[in-house]
């Protein structure tokens, strides 16, 4: 049964079933960060850092991930101190550090990865690859829509 918010509203019905399936995902694809010994967040700040085409600072990851910065912080630390990524002077930004992976962070990006690709097989013998394209083209459009939004809007939270 649809209740009435959703109804009444379809961005209600869209976090709640986003909330929902990001729950399914983070569940399905646990394994792959346990293997690592890291925590959901340090994996994803070493993917962003790994995935970055110049080195980002802390508070470029969290703006683009819509994550406080101290939290970025906090696992930004740990890969630093685990050795996976390094800090350097950020000639823009007194305070900023610049991140890059080490190459045992960038080995360890191709683990994860792999052990990611594996899980993403197994998940796609029961749901339809096509649709799973569709789907991501549509969250892809509605996230573009949501964020010119917010540029465009000068009240109102910004992503």
């Amino acid at each position: 049964m649809i209740d009435a918010t959703r109804q009444a509203n379809p961005l209600i019905g869209l976090i709640d079933t986003t909330s929902r399936l990001r729950g399914r995902l983070k569940s399905a694809f646990a394994a792959s960060a346990a293997d690592l010994g890291l925590s959901e967040m340090e994996v994803t700040v070493l993917n962003a850092v790994t995935g970055a085409s110049t080195p980002p600072t802390v508070p470029q990851i969290g703006r683009a991930l819509g994550h406080p910065r101290q939290v970025i912080q906090r696992a930004a630390n740990t890969l630093v101190e685990a050795g996976l990524i390094a800090a350097s002077p950020n000639p823009d930004h007194k305070r900023a550090m610049l991140l890059a992976a080490t190459p045992k962070g960038d080995a360890m990006k191709r683990t994860a990865d792999a052990r990611g690709q594996e899980i993403a097989a197994q998940l796609l013998c029961s749901v339809d690859p096509k649709l799973v394209a569709q789907a991501n083209e549509l969250l892809e459009t509605l996230r573009k829509q949501i964020d010119a939004h917010f540029r465009n809007t000068p009240e109102g939270p910004k992503p």
